[in-house]
């Protein structure tokens, strides 16, 4: 399938931005790859066939990350952090969630983020000017919820303790019927977050040091939650967050048991589903596909040529 023009332009326009770092992808560049099993707690059964929400065991590839596109920017200069996690249920057989420690994304159109990324060049630095937050302000109205949310940010002291969200809505299809569903995973050693001027002056890599030993200890887990969507809840528009009294059920428990290379090669592309799951209409999440996919490309052939840089 031939890659559409927005989705390299993007692209295009982040490695314009923030600098061509070869072998590396092109969002959320570094990072912490790991391997471990999930858990499910099987009470998804009634609403989807998703193999992986029954109650089963699953192998996963997990990778953790900053957000910026930038390999060398500092840990606190990445104040959101991701997290990755496949599933593989067969041998050709696998479904990803793509999470972060934020609820909501910063723009809800794919021309919108390819924009905005024309007026945010000085956020290569990771200060962007005043001048350019405040026109990105002033056109971008939806992004000011990311900002408010920002503003209000505080950091998880480790990868092992954030809250991440998936921001995209899904749905769960069993019968012919669907639910609406966003997920979260919430750690199992607590939520533990501090302010950004606290952790300003972390050393580089403190992340990544501070899960090698922790994992090194014991495993490291999360519980997995599906929030149920009501009818007036968007499912298109990820810069809206859902209600916070939304039901919530568990599907399940990820184990994260130790470091694999073989889970920083891999694909995490939130798009691939597995039968009883479907995406949204979101047009952002739509988007990601093939932007992933170019990313992969670019960075798998840079590997190929002069070896892995990760």
């Amino acid at each position: 399938m031939e890659t559409s023009s927005k989705e390299q332009q993007a692209v295009n326009q982040i490695e314009e931005i923030f600098g061509e770092h070869e072998g590396y992808r092109r969002a959320h560049a570094r990072g912490a790859a790991y391997k471990g099993l999930f858990e499910g707690s099987g009470e998804a059964s009634e609403l989807t066939d998703a193999a992986h929400f029954q109650k089963t065991e699953v192998p996963v590839l997990v990778r953790f990350s900053h957000f910026s596109p930038d390999p060398t920017w500092a840990d606190a200069m990445s104040p959101v952090k991701g997290m990755a996690v496949q599933f593989q249920l067969g041998p050709e057989d696998v479904t990803n969630i793509v999470s972060v420690t934020s609820p909501v994304f910063f723009t809800r159109s794919p021309e919108r983020f390819v924009e905005m990324l024309k007026v945010s060049r000085s956020f290569q630095k990771g200060r962007p000017k005043l001048a350019e937050l405040a026109e990105l302000l002033t056109d971008f109205p939806e992004v000011r919820a990311m900002f408010s949310s920002m503003k209000k940010m505080t950091v998880p002291e480790s990868f092992a303790t954030g809250v991440y969200h998936s921001i995209h809505a899904f749905y769960f299809e069993k019968a012919g019927n669907k639910q609406a569903v966003k997920y979260v995973f919430e750690p199992d050693a607590g939520e533990d977050r501090r302010a950004l001027k606290e952790m300003k002056d972390l050393p580089f890599g403190y992340y990544e040091g501070e899960l090698a030993e922790r994992t090194s200890r014991s495993p490291v887990s999360f519980q997995l939650y599906a929030v149920i969507g009501e009818a007036d809840d968007p499912t298109d528009d990820p810069t809206r967050d859902w209600p916070k009294d939304r039901k919530r059920m568990l599907l399940g428990r990820l184990v994260i048991e130790a470091p694999a290379a073989e889970a920083e090669l891999a694909l995490y592309d939130p798009t691939v589903m597995t039968k009883g799951i479907i995406c949204s209409e979101d047009p952002i999440l739509r988007f990601r596909r093939e932007a992933y996919r170019t990313s992969h490309e670019r960075r798998t052939t840079e590997q190929q040529k002069s070896g892995p840089s990760t």
